[in-house]
């Protein structure tokens, strides 16, 4: 029998590749393309509480893409735990961990640090949304949450539409100041901390929402969305009034197998009530990167997309950070067998 090797990819090593943002973006816009194709697998996942008194839990994350890798493609499964509380104690909110598996033979292939992929390939599934989704002359972003995801989102947004103006809030003014700092680092432009929802989001072109809300509270008012804009709200628990998805010409979600389980998302109460329906929304996202259905199709359409986060994208990208360290020479060789 031939011997099997697991590639190691930890924190370091990811740090080390210094992933720009279009191969990031170029990573989830293929992987949404091949989902589009129905040359993906990818299961609703599954989570796990393990004491409400922790205030998190686990996201179990499972799919396939045939079209990565050599033979038969590549398959993998992300374990990502959700902890409010770990600013607390010096940790990130969301740490996890991705397995690669040869998805012909089930031999496994590498095991990656995954908690930076999961910051990554959300604010990629959000940048490559607007990409469809927004107006091309975008220049106002309002952005909700400063934790976990929001770093990418606004990163890549702005890599793609180059704003005028960025706006940001989150419940702790130490956090928000914190994430304004590193952006106008990373950025080189200036981005304007707002102490409440409505400052921060009224009127922007594209309005994103991360929050990381203890209980479904109604913070994103709808006569705050004009006329033309992309809504992408995201956060863990609702943040909507129940009004917001019918002032919207067209309602997209990642993967609509995925809205229909568990007792998180922003829409998660829409859903069960029957007032978001497959029906009702427009489609998902990879009909729209493969041309399926259409994006944008004039100005004045207000849009709003809906994503809770992809396995395929886990993958995708997971995969080409595997590449990429083949290439550099990166990752621990462990001995599996």
């Amino acid at each position: 029998m031939n011997g099997i090797d697991i590639t190691y990819l930890g924190g370091p090593e990811i740090e080390q590749l210094h992933l720009t943002p279009d191969e990031i973006l170029t990573a989830i816009e293929v992987s949404l393309i091949a989902q589009g194709n129905g040359d993906t697998v990818i299961e609703p996942r599954a989570h796990l509480i393990p004491n409400p008194e922790f205030r998190g839990h686990f996201n179990v994350l499972r799919g396939y893409i045939s079209s990565l890798g050599d033979d038969g493609g590549i398959a993998g499964v992300k374990i990502v735990g959700d902890y409010v509380d770990n600013y607390k104690i010096g940790l990130p909110s969301e740490l996890a961990m991705l397995n690669l598996m040869n998805a012909k033979t089930g031999a496994p292939l590498a095991m990656i640090d995954a908690s930076e992929i999961t910051d990554m390939r959300t604010g990629a599934i959000t940048a490559v949304g607007a990409k469809h989704l927004a107006r091309k002359d975008s220049k106002i972003l309002g952005h909700i949450g400063a934790r976990g995801t929001a770093y990418w989102n606004v990163r890549l947004l702005d890599h793609l539409f180059d704003f005028d103006e960025i706006r940001v809030h989150s419940r702790r003014p130490e956090s928000r100041e914190a994430f304004a700092a590193r952006l106008e680092q990373d950025l080189g432009k200036p981005i304007i901390v707002t102490d409440n929802w409505q400052d921060c989001l009224e009127g922007a072109d594209i309005m994103v929402e991360a929050s990381r809300l203890e209980a479904p509270t109604p913070l994103f008012k709808t006569d705050w969305v004009k006329k033309g804009a992309l809504v992408v709200p995201y956060g863990t628990h609702s943040a909507v009034e129940d009004n917001l998805p019918d002032i919207m010409d067209k309602i997209l979600v990642d993967d609509w197998g995925q809205c229909l389980i568990g007792p998180f998302g922003c829409f998660r109460r829409h859903v069960d009530s029957g007032q978001i329906t497959q029906e009702t929304i427009h489609g998902e996202l990879g009909q729209v990167c493969n041309g399926t259905i259409s994006g944008r199709e004039s100005d004045d359409e207000t849009i709003l997309l809906w994503h809770r986060g992809l396995s395929t994208s886990d993958i995708a990208l997971g995969y080409a950070m595997l590449e990429k360290a083949k290439g550099m020479g990166l990752g621990q060789q462990l001995k599996y067998r």
